[in-house]
């Protein structure tokens, strides 16, 4: 593996990156990161038709506080704790365990914001994902050091 830790790194250069790192098959690499693009669209989607997203007489977006939208995020992992805090099930599904009903729906979130916004979260994950694996900091022994990352 090169030590390509440019920001210029492409998307295709990072999809081979981590192919080769995991073992993957890049094509499967490929599949999973256009995944998380369409993603991003489909909650967009589904939250604009539910009128989430206010539009002018010209049909163009009405502004929305971003650092409000970025808390409902935080506000979905809170819940999700609270699901392991107390090994619940969810209150809207209650056949179903509160902690990965509330991680969907963070991801939701993220991924409406991400569709409004046009970030391929797909392509910034990879890009971020192979950089990532090459940092001195994110490798087990640094971890384990002192001073190292506990978590």
């Amino acid at each position: 593996m090169d030590n390509n830790n440019t920001p210029e790194m492409n998307f295709d250069a990072a999809a081979h990156r981590l192919a080769d790192f995991t073992g993957m098959d890049v094509h499967d690499v490929r599949d999973a990161i256009n995944g998380l693009n369409m993603f991003g669209i489909l909650c967009h989607t589904v939250a604009d038709k539910c009128g989430w997203w206010k539009k002018d007489e010209n049909g163009e977006y009405l502004p929305r506080n971003k650092g409000e939208m970025i808390a409902l995020m935080h506000s979905e992992l809170s819940e999700a704790l609270e699901g392991v805090r107390k090994n619940s099930n969810d209150d809207h599904l209650p056949w179903l365990k509160s902690e990965p009903v509330e991680l969907a729906d963070t991801c939701i979130r993220i991924g409406d914001y991400a569709g409004r916004f046009g970030f391929q979260l797909g392509d910034y994950a990879i890009v971020k994902m192979a950089y990532n694996i090459q940092r001195a900091d994110h490798k087990p022994e640094a971890r384990a050091a002192e001073g190292g990352k506990a978590f």
